[in-house]
């Protein structure tokens, strides 16, 4: 074929989206580090949920993050040598509503995969880079699921 070049010339290329592994092993850390505030998150969303299937479907939500987390603490340690410690000094907001918690939890979705895209962008090419990936996917079907609870609750007040 004429006029093709493998991608490797086109050096004038830059991706809009960089971030060095220093900056990214720094969003882990953050990332993990607001783990008490999303235990105290999700258990009170799971209270509020009107419907056990609804419960249900943020206690498997909530099950995913956990593992996300020792995913996270695992790539930290692996490429840091070290754990992570120390805990967010972010205040718990409390939920005033299940709807209230639904928007916030589907927001905070959308924000983790924004998070975790700046992440995988600074790690090397690697099982690593792959796992972040699968949390990413896990974010957005996450965000799909508070969709649903948020549309089930709205139809079912009505």
């Amino acid at each position: 074929m004429y006029g093709v070049y493998p991608y490797w010339y086109r050096s004038s290329f830059h991706p809009v989206w960089t971030t060095d592994q220093t900056q990214a092993l720094e969003l882990i850390r953050q990332s993990v580090q607001g783990e008490r505030n999303d235990e105290l998150f999700y258990d009170e969303l799971i209270r509020l949920a009107p419907m056990k299937e609804q419960a249900t479907i943020i206690k498997s939500i909530r099950d995913d993050e956990r593992g996300h987390n020792r995913m996270f603490r695992g790539i930290y340690n692996a490429l840091t040598g070290h754990e992570v410690s120390g805990t967010s000094d972010e205040q718990y907001g409390k939920v005033t509503s299940y709807e209230e918690g639904l928007q916030r939890a589907l927001l905070g979705e959308l924000s983790a995969v924004e998070k975790y895209r700046k992440i995988w962008f600074g790690l090397p090419d690697s099982i690593y880079r792959d796992t972040v990936m699968g949390i990413i996917l896990d974010e957005q079907k996450h965000a799909s699921l508070y969709n649903y609870l948020f549309t089930l609750s709205r139809t079912n007040n009505k």
